[in-house]
């Protein structure tokens, strides 16, 4: 076992940093830019060396800004191939979200880009908008501190999970497409896929009968459509888990990321019991638990109390519908840190398919209350088999915009007609969970939902930026067969 220690990427970074859209002679007086760098690296997966990609910052992956510090930050091209880089949950203007030709394009090799926003507070997280590069794990954590985290008395421990394959990205998405990517369904024999085509189904919007999960309606649930060879906490499996020292009676702060292409993790923190306080960076009233959910591109902020006797704290993220696991193991100094199996005993079961964990969430920022001016339906659909997955029943490049104009309250309705969850995740925009199987909620605010199948939710928000906007599943083999359109925002 390693030395007890905590992670490079949670060093603090420097207390402030220049405008990259500034006059050069006002940037002659300011301190240079926080220096980010898309580069390749070199993992040890259970002793066999994988070549990945990464985000180095000045602490290691990823960034940490502090209070106030406004997101400022010169990217650099190291790869041999064009990307770029979206930063996920924060809201900067159009020019700068990241995503190919909208409306810049990828990062040439060796090309520097500048960015200047003013970052929201809460934990984000940051990634190639190319699909098959986030599967290469070009993705690093994006915390930025508020003043209470500063003066709160807590240690701040991030878990960044991952999904891994040594095979091509190219390759797993055709081994998925082609039906032979392994994973798990939810019962053998069962009809599986799109229902959006099916006799009697009604997608108008909320109001009628609720979808939920009617049981499925003897369909079964398609889990986890790919195995993977490993499955990552910063950067490492239950082999040689990273050790966390903590100390006795310490409260931590626990920034969970789900930066996986494909996997829908459960987070079980033992018996060491914790309160979940936000979700996607922003405050939830808390509730206490020791499992929580989360899907592709969420995120979930944990409060741990520890005893005051010494001990270690295995932390463990729960494939869904599976065995396997991750983690990583908070320990004080001296404890004793067993093996822990890679395996558990049991499949976790299926995440939040009845929504319980969802409509126990309730914001502490709720919308202010006026009009809806705009409503629209959002079908979610698609099957295993052909491997195509759509929205309004069409792909990107064939789709149909969702549109809004700038300051219109708009409420969206996610209808998933098939049988597997999808993480949409919309640009540009904080959204507030309103809705769920046509019962009006106060929810969280997010910029990321989990729709489990045949279920219905209503999200609302406040049309931002004109501007056009991707909305798409956060699922990476959804979203390269083209489950993505466009929030086109109007003036």
């Amino acid at each position: 076992m390693n030395p007890l220690s905590r992670r490079g990427f949670l060093a603090a970074s420097a207390a402030a940093f220049a405008t990259a859209h500034l006059p050069r002679a006002v940037m002659a007086q300011a301190p240079a830019p926080l220096a980010l760098s898309a580069a390749t690296r070199t993992l040890d997966i259970d002793g066999r060396a994988a070549t990945v990609f990464g985000l180095a910052g000045p602490g290691g992956q990823g960034l940490v800004l502090d209070p106030g510090q406004r997101f400022r930050v010169d990217l650099t091209n190291d790869l041999d191939v064009g990307t770029i880089i979206h930063w996920h949950g924060q809201l900067p203007p159009n020019a700068q979200d990241g995503v190919p030709d909208m409306p810049l394009p990828l990062l040439a090799p060796g090309e520097t880009r500048y960015y200047d926003f003013e970052a929201l507070p809460g934990t984000f997280w940051m990634h190639s908008h190319v699909p098959i590069q986030e599967m290469q794990l070009l993705a690093a954590p994006l915390i930025v501190r508020s003043p209470d985290d500063l003066t709160g008395d807590r240690q701040e421990v991030v878990l960044f999970l991952h999904d891994f394959s040594f095979k091509h990205p190219e390759e797993v998405l055709a081994e998925i497409s082609d039906g032979h990517g392994g994973g798990h369904g939810a019962g053998p024999g069962m009809p599986r896929g799109d229902m959006s085509a099916m006799p009697g189904m009604d997608h108008s919007a909320s109001g009628g009968m609720p979808m939920g999960n009617m049981a499925m309606g003897g369909m079964a649930m398609d889990l986890n459509d790919y195995d993977w060879d490993a499955y990552l906490v910063n950067d490492r499996t239950l082999s040689d888990p990273e050790v966390v020292q903590v100390e006795r009676g310490g409260r931590i702060r626990l920034r969970v990321i789900n930066a996986a292409a494909a996997t829908v993790f459960w987070i079980e923190t033992g018996t060491a019991q914790s309160r979940l306080v936000a979700v996607d960076g922003h405050a939830v009233q808390p509730i206490s638990g020791s499992r929580f959910g989360l899907a592709m591109g969420q995120r979930l902020d944990l409060e741990i109390d520890l005893p005051n006797e010494g001990g270690a704290w295995p932390i463990l993220a729960l494939r869904e519908g599976a065995r396997e696991r991750t983690g990583l193991v908070l320990a004080t100094q001296g404890a004793e840190v067993r093996r822990i199996s890679a395996l558990a005993d049991t499949e976790a079961p299926a995440f939040d398919t009845d929504l319980a964990q969802e409509s126990r969430l309730f914001a502490l920022d709720a919308l202010p209350d006026r009009p809806v001016e705009r409503s629209q339906v959002v079908v979610l659909g698609g099957s295993m088999q052909p491997y195509v997955w759509m929205i309004d029943g069409a792909v990107w490049g064939q789709h149909r915009p969702v549109a809004a104009r700038s300051g219109e309250r708009v409420v969206l309705s996610f209808h998933n007609m098939s049988m597997m969850g999808h993480p949409m995740h919309l640009h540009g925009h904080v959204f507030q969970i309103v809705g769920l199987n046509g019962r009006a909620v106060s929810g969280p605010r997010r910029d990321t939902v989990y729709v489990p199948p045949m279920s219905v939710i209503d999200i609302a928000l406040d049309a931002g930026e004109a501007a056009h906007w991707m909305l798409h599943c956060h699922h990476m083999p959804h979203l390269a067969t083209g489950m993505m359109t466009e929030f086109v925002v109007s003036a």
